[in-house]
């Protein structure tokens, strides 16, 4: 987890491709929350410091690696647990989003799942939540890749506290995999959403996140990411520049190609492009 430094501030954004998720990052010392409820769910990572808050009568103390969890309409509060203060990052998913993620999963609950417990102390679930966070607030990041860690975490967190039962068995559904990798191959430049996905294979998206993974190893926005880089090498080896290959694979700019190739294969694209024509 991270020091503590500087002075307060907070950063609240939506995501509009998970139907209007609200998202808050924030680093406070001085702020105190009066008493409040939220008509959803709250559920926050704590990655340095500590907040103190008052939940169902009783005062907790959540630190750094831990998280908070909080049902709807429950009143709290909050403020500084330490003298230095704390950072965070909170989700707030909008009323009936954790019902329509477990119904997807075949797990539909008629009322809000609830989570039993407020305060865990579970550094690599925070770690993840906080990874998620910040590609939720990325307005760049993949929004296939967005969709698919969203489901993925959100799954393991209610699954670990709010005690739900396991989902069953994956199918294989070989046909919705193919159709989905064929999809995801002909739209590189601007991929379809794991929504439009599912709804081509008919299945839903959380399930067909599952097969697909299991079949390739990969889940979609890493198989889609294979894919353009072995298209962007190709390209390259015929003598394509680093910046044309950016524009016709729908990278965000050139960089974004730069970094992602060098990732891959250890050199950076002009590189490869000199390499490939001097072999030539």
């Amino acid at each position: 987890m991270q020091p503590l430094t500087g002075e307060e501030r907070a950063r609240f954004s939506t995501s509009e491709d998970l139907h209007g998720l609200e998202l808050l990052s924030a680093r406070f010392i001085e702020h105190r929350f009066a008493p409040h409820v939220h008509d959803g769910h709250v559920i926050a990572v704590l990655e340095a410091g500590a907040e103190r808050y008052r939940y169902r009568g009783v005062e907790h103390l959540a630190g750094a690696g831990s998280i908070a969890l909080l049902n709807p309409d429950e009143v709290h509060t909050g403020s500084k647990g330490v003298e230095q203060g704390w950072q965070y990052r909170v989700f707030y998913p909008p009323p009936g989003t954790l019902e329509t993620l477990l119904a997807e999963l075949d797990l539909p609950h008629a009322v809000p799942p609830m989570f039993h417990d407020t305060v865990h102390q579970d550094p690599a679930l925070a770690a993840r939540l906080s990874v998620l966070h910040r590609l939720l607030e990325d307005p760049q990041a993949c929004a296939l890749q967005r969709q698919t860690l969203w489901r993925e975490v959100m799954l393991e967190l209610l699954q670990r506290y709010a005690r739900l039962p396991s989902p069953g068995g994956v199918a294989q559904e070989p046909r919705a995999v193919a159709l989905g990798k064929e999809l995801l191959a002909s739209q590189l430049c601007e991929p379809p959403s794991l929504e439009q996905l599912a709804a081509a294979v008919n299945l839903s998206p959380f399930h067909f996140a599952r097969v697909f993974r299991r079949a390739t190893g990969l889940p979609p926005h890493a198989w889609l990411k294979q894919r353009r880089l072995e298209q962007a090498r190709g390209l390259l080896k015929s003598g394509c520049t680093p910046l044309n290959v950016a524009l016709q694979l729908g990278y965000a700019d050139q960089s974004h190609l730069s970094r992602q190739f060098k990732q891959a294969y250890g050199v950076a694209p002009g590189e490869y492009r000199k390499a490939c024509s001097a072999t030539t």
